[in-house]
Parts: C-alpha cells; sequence; structure tokens
C-alpha cells in the first residue's frame, strides 16, 4: 500500500484502529461500514455525501478527536437497505459520490472470480493432487490459467456481440469448453524434485 491505491473493504474490516493504520501508509481508503454506526453530519456536500468524524469504541463520549472521513450513503434498486461507505478522499471534487458507489460495486467481481476458480473449475470438493508445493503451486497456476483462457474467450465474444462482458455468464461459457475438449491432458507436470543425472566420464 502506498499514495497513488485505492483500498476497498467490506464492512467486517471496519475499525478505527486499522483505518488509522491503513490510511498512515497513504493510500486512499474506500470501505463500506455497518448501517448502525453513528455519523455526525459535520458538512453536507454537493454531490450528496457529507463529512463526518469516526470515533474508537473506547472512546464513548468522544473526549478525543476523531478521524475526519467522508460518508456516502446509497441504495441499490432492487436491494433492501442502504449501503453506506466511508473514504479518506474529502473532496467530492476528486471523487464523486456516484463514482465511489459504482467502483465500490467492482469489489464483487474480485469475490465473484473466486467462486467461478473454486466452485466452478475445480468443483466442490477440490483438491490438489500433488504431495509436494511445487506441483501444488503448478496445479494452482493451471487452474489460474484455464480461468484466464475462458474469460478471454468471453471478452472476445462480448466484443463481436457488442455487449458488456459482465453480462456472459461463466458457467455457461465453462460447459461450451468442456463440450469442446473431449480429451483429457495427456501429459504429466514438470518433476517436483530435481532428478539427479549420472554424467559419462
Amino acid at each position: 500500500m502506498r499514495p497513488g491505491i485505492l483500498l476497498l473493504a467490506d464492512r467486517g474490516f471496519y475499525g478505527v484502529d486499522l483505518w488509522r493504520t491503513a490510511a498512515a501508509t497513504g493510500a486512499d481508503l474506500l470501505w463500506r461500514v455497518r448501517k448502525d454506526l453513528v455519523l455526525p453530519v459535520i458538512e453536507q456536500l454537493s454531490d450528496g455525501s457529507y463529512l463526518t468524524e469516526i470515533f474508537d469504541r473506547s472512546d464513548i463520549h468522544h473526549t478525543r478527536r476523531g478521524v475526519p472521513v467522508r460518508a456516502v450513503e446509497y441504495t441499490i434498486a432492487g436491494h433492501e437497505g442502504v449501503y453506506r461507505l466511508l473514504t479518506t478522499i474529502l473532496d467530492p471534487g476528486k471523487a464523486p459520490a456516484a463514482e465511489l458507489a459504482e467502483l465500490y460495486a467492482q469489489r464483487w467481481e474480485f469475490e465473484s472470480t473466486l467462486d467461478e476458480i473454486k466452485t466452478h473449475l475445480g468443483g466442490p470438493h477440490l483438491v490438489l493432487r500433488s504431495q509436494h508445493p511445487d506441483g501444488a503451486e503448478q496445479e494452482l497456476y493451471g487452474f489460474l490459467l484455464v480461468h484466464h483462457a475462458i474469460r478471454h474467450l468471453m471478452h472476445q465474444a462480448a466484443r463481436q456481440a457488442d455487449q458488456d462482458p459482465d453480462r456472459i455468464s461463466f458457467t455457461r461459457s465453462l460447459r461450451v469448453v468442456r463440450r469442446q475438449v473431449t480429451d483429457q491432458a495427456a501429459f504429466s507436470p514438470r518433476p517436483t524434485r530435481p532428478r539427479h543425472q549420472s554424467h559419462p566420464h
């Protein structure tokens, strides 16, 4: 983490101490927080967000100075409740509320990617076959390469159809690829331990 990076985090990670530690790196933060967190409105901003402060849980009466943050609250059509984000970017001109809300939604794509690899590519009972760390690492790279190849095909198909790649189903694409590839890989992975070769004298 360093200046120029924006760190996104789900509401389970929120804590003032962790916030301070992360912000001290110079990176900007955009974290979701619980809807029951008390956030006093210090200044309402033109984009609908507002400046507020966060306090340590132990500082019930706010005897110490709070950490200045900016809050963004929004709703999503078809979903109940209000989403609340906190950010270190206090100037709405640098990052309008609507852009931050849209950006936070992209965080779910990473979790979807993990699900695609763990659940759909590997199956619900994924077990790596290798008995050695090098072999396990090689198998993981294999899963990542296959995932990348399928995603690349999806991207190509989306471009040809002038569609958003996010609108194409990974599981359906995986089924299509599996129907096309009828034979299992017929080569063994590289040895996980170096073989000692005897050289003639």
